[in-house]
């Protein structure tokens, strides 16, 4: 059964679930002894032992993005039962960073915890079906000059504004290749490749997105108990769009500079990072210094 969001009058608090590249071996270890049962049954769902996967990684695949996409999904979702179980109070909204934004919406009520593994198991395979391209970290390029430069290179998307000092690109690796140098040039302090099998949140991921578009299609999608923010638009999630806005996610630009300042605006000041890791929580002093109704 999910979780009943609105037991307790909310918080002026946000949580907030990261997204792919946070995992790392022994995440969830203390979510996974607690709920011994869900583990369980994720394992007998997906076919593989995901607790063996989060906690020791033997064959080394917590990084490939098929196994990654569950285990986080997981890893968060148990956290936040045992936040919600501590005795804390809904939050006033949520959001998550790409596939953090699945463990927000089961946080809202939107599906249960299965329900959530199937989408993302089935999000991951067909997102690591994608082949060709890669991606960049450009860091310390204000993401209006980026922009400027980017249009120069038709072959690359923009495919995450996670911050004014870090935005990531997507594309084929040659064109990647092409751009450092104009990056550099333009202002950029560093142009990192990412370990990525393809150009995820790029037009490279039509052919995977238009097929999740009908295994969503086939899934009971429940109202928000809760705003969350949709990475693609930057704004709360209405309840007979959210099918369509994770469809068109998966090619979609992360507009998580925006997405936070949203909540902001809605006067949230206290952001709980649920999930391991602490690079959303980083990334969003960075966009606090930087944005003037932070405060």
């Amino acid at each position: 059964m999910p979780l009943d969001p609105l037991q307790t009058t909310p918080r002026r608090l946000a949580c907030i679930f990261p997204g792919q590249g946070s995992q790392a071996v022994g995440m969830g270890r203390a979510a996974f002894g607690r709920f011994p049962e869900a583990v369980e049954e994720a394992s007998d769902h997906l076919g593989w032992r995901i607790d063996r996967l989060c906690l020791e990684d033997p064959a080394g695949l917590l990084g490939q993005t098929r196994y990654t996409q569950p285990a986080l999904f997981l890893t968060c979702a148990l956290e936040y039962r045992a936040w919600w179980e501590d005795g804390e109070s809904a939050p006033a909204a949520a959001a998550g960073h790409s596939l953090g934004e699945y463990a927000a919406l089961h946080a809202a009520g939107c599906f249960d915890l299965m329900t959530g593994l199937r989408l993302v198991a089935e999000r991951g395979r067909l997102m690591a079906a994608a082949r060709g391209g890669s991606m960049s970290a450009v860091i310390g390029l204000a993401p209006r000059r980026l922009a400027e430069v980017v249009a120069d290179f038709p072959e690359i998307d923009v495919a995450n504004y996670n911050s004014y000092e870090q935005v990531v690109i997507a594309g084929e690796v040659a064109a990647l290749d092409r751009i450092e140098a104009p990056l550099r040039a333009a202002g950029a302090r560093a142009v990192i490749r990412l370990d990525v099998s393809a150009a995820f949140h790029s037009r490279a991921m039509r052919a995977a997105a238009e097929a999740f578009g009908r295994t969503l299609a086939a899934t009971r999608l429940a109202p928000l108990a809760f705003p969350v923010i949709s990475n693609r638009r930057a704004f709360a999630y209405r309840d007979d769009e959210i099918a369509a806005e994770l469809q068109a996610q998966i090619v979609s630009p992360v507009r998580w500079i925006e997405s936070i300042e949203y909540l902001l605006r809605m006067g949230l000041r206290e952001f709980r990072e649920i999930g391991p890791g602490q690079t959303m929580t980083r990334l969003i002093a960075q966009i606090r210094a930087a944005t003037v109704f932070a405060n």
